[in-house]
Parts: structure tokens; sequence; C-alpha cells
């Protein structure tokens, strides 16, 4: 990493989450940055600025930050799916910005390669910021007195030279800035202090990398830890319920499609189209009902879970894995469920010490405190 990016990350841990200014966070591997994007002070103010602008909705009261606040850790928690422009619902739960730098693609089915794509979308889907295109925004960012001198200090360009992309590649900049480690897991797992975590944490972190079977997809590796294999698994969320009615959607969606239809818009539109997941965006029919593994780094900060929002809490989690892919252990899995998602036999105590576990995850510049057995467990 280069001197200057490792100046603007610094910077950007301290300005977004009041750190001292001291070293990278403990657990997390260097940021990969673009050849063609390259961090500066500059342009990382400047995607903080356009992340926040309420402006870029069609009525002006929606921006990036509206469905990923970072005192949220970075997404809109409680809510179960997102808003958008008039209060209108989509059909996904805001997934984190926290650490999407590291992520190999953007949103849970994967349908953007990068962060400077992702940031198109948004602006011009119906039922989040609503524009009917993007030449508002130009417009907005080639006359404000403040972005004309903000683009021309980090792109040198003006008025019409002013892109699309230099917005986007502006806002990714901010958000490859967004990262978080050195959580009470990092400084016991990599930083060697004992005392970090509390004996219910450390017996979570046993189980989730023996019977839970956790760490297949949550990966940890030797000296860094991102929870998330960058692969999309059918884990029966969502399309269990729904599961009946695949083979129909699926031939429709695949004939809508062709026909041109916008997948951007129809999964977060469709409750039922949503279900499919990587599917839509692959046309592989093992990929139904699969969505991206999410990262699980501050994540007890971000309920509800999952996709749609449906898991309530870490503990619904825990049982849905535990029955194998389901609510509850009666309930009928769907046909497409990915290898290894079978029931798992954790004792209560188990269920108990792997969510002290994911506690453990949450970095304390969220300013939360460690975490601490229940009342009548074990410490």
């Amino acid at each position: 990493m280069n001197k200057l990016m490792f100046q603007c990350r610094r910077l950007a841990w301290a300005v977004l989450f009041s750190a001292p200014v001291l070293a990278e966070p403990v657990g997390l591997p260097p940021v990969p940055i673009p050849a063609d994007n390259p961090q500066s002070v500059e342009k990382i103010r400047l995607g903080e600025k356009l992340f926040k602008d309420q402006r870029f909705s069609a009525d002006g009261t929606v921006s990036c930050a509206t469905c990923h606040d970072s005192a949220k850790a970075f997404t809109d928690s409680p809510l179960t799916t997102s808003r958008g422009i008039r209060g209108l619902t989509g059909t996904r739960n805001a997934p984190t910005v926290l650490n999407a730098a590291f992520l190999k693609t953007q949103f849970w089915d994967g349908r953007s390669p990068s962060l400077e794509d992702q940031a198109v979308h948004p602006f011009v889907n119906p039922i989040e910021m609503g524009l009917p295109d993007h030449e508002p925004i130009l417009r907005i960012v080639r006359t404000d007195p403040v972005y004309q001198d903000a683009f021309k200090k980090v792109f040198d360009k003006q008025g019409e030279g002013i892109t699309l992309n230099d917005v986007t590649r502006a806002i990714a900049s901010f958000e490859r800035t967004v990262i978080a480690g050195d959580s009470p897991f990092d400084r016991y797992y990599f930083g060697g202090d004992s005392k970090a975590m509390n004996e219910a944490a450390v017996r979570g972190l046993q189980v989730f990398l023996g019977q839970g079977r956790c760490v297949p997809c949550h990966v940890i590796e030797q000296n860094q830890a991102l929870f998330t294999d960058n692969r999309f698994h059918n884990i029966g969320v969502g399309i269990n319920r729904i599961q009946d009615d695949v083979p129909r959607l699926a031939g429709e969606f695949l004939r809508a499609k062709n026909e041109g239809v916008n997948v951007d818009v129809v999964v977060l539109a469709d409750p039922k189209t949503s279900e499919l997941g990587r599917f839509a965006i692959t046309d592989q029919l093992d990929e139904i009902g699969a969505f991206k593994t999410p990262t699980l780094r501050n994540v007890a900060l971000t309920a509800p879970y999952m996709h749609d929002g449906s898991l309530k809490t870490l503990r619904d989690v825990v049982e849905h894995y535990n029955n194998g892919g389901a609510r509850d252990p009666k309930e009928r899995v769907n046909p497409y469920l990915s290898g290894g998602i079978r029931p798992l036999g954790l004792s209560e105590t188990q269920k108990n010490d792997l969510v002290v576990f994911m506690e453990a995850l949450t970095s304390p510049s969220q300013n939360k405190p460690a975490a601490k057995p229940r009342k009548g467990e074990k410490p």
C-alpha cells in the first residue's frame, strides 16, 4: 500500500469513527484499490459529500446514507427491508457498507462487479432514489459552486466535463475508507490477547470453527478475516416459502429477461422474483435461491438479518442453521438447498456461545461494549 493510500485510510478511520490515528485495524488485509481510481484525501471528502446528498433523489429525501447510515453500522437497522422515496419499500435488507471494499461483487445477488458500478443503480431505481435518469445529478454537480470546486481539485474537470463516472468513482473512494476491524475477536485471535474475549465467546469461536460449520463460508484466514467466501449459497431463506412456485417463476423470469426487463428493478419490486437470488443474474439453475455470504463483522449492530430481513435476531439465525436451513425443524426445505446445509445438533449452551462470539466481532469504534454472558450463562 503506497504512503498516500495509507494516510488516506488512517485519516478516514479517524474521522469516521473517532478512532485514534495509529495503525490499520487488526484482522484486515490492505484495501484493494483499482488502478483507474486511486485514492486521495480530496476525493474521499468529495465522495462522502455525494454519499450524503439527498438532492440526488426524486423527492429530495433519500441519499446513499439513508439506507447506509454511519450511526447504524452503515445499514438502516432495524428496518426489515429498505425504504426509498415516498416511503416505498423494496424486497431487500440493506447490507452494510462496512468492508464492502473487500467484496468481489456488490448487492445481495452480486449483480454489480465493483463499488463504482454499484453506485450507479440506486439513483434510478424507482423504489430507491427514483430519478428518471442520471441527468439531475449531473446538473447539480456541474452547477453547484461547492461541487464545481471539488471536482476541479479532484478530477481537474468543471461544468460539462464532469461525468457520472467521476461521481461514482468519488463515492466508491469514500466507501473504500469505511472499514472495521480490531474487534475483541481480532485482538484475541490475531493479536494474542487471551483476555480480549470472555470465556463464552471463546467457546463460541470453537463452535464456529467446528460443529457449527460456519467458517467454510464465513472465512477466517491465518492473518486476516473477512468472514465471507464471496460466494453465493441457498440456505433456505425466502426460497423455502415459494419453492413450489419456482419452476413457473423461473420460466417467466427468463422470458421477461430475454425481452429486456430491467433486472435491477424487478428484483427489488417483486417479492417472489427477488427470492430467485443469484439465478436472476446468471440463469444458472444451481444458483436458484442463492445469495451472497455477508460479512459477520459488526453483525450484532445490523439486525434484522438475511437478504429479506426475515430473521430478527442472531439467535434466530443460529436456530435457522441448526435446523438445517429452516426456521422450524418441521419446515420443508427447498430442493435447491446448497450442499452442506444440514441440521447441526447444537446444544442450548452452544447456541448461546455462538451468539456471544458473533457479538465479539463488533469493532470498538462502534462504541459497543465487549460481549457479556447472558443471565444464567457461564462467563
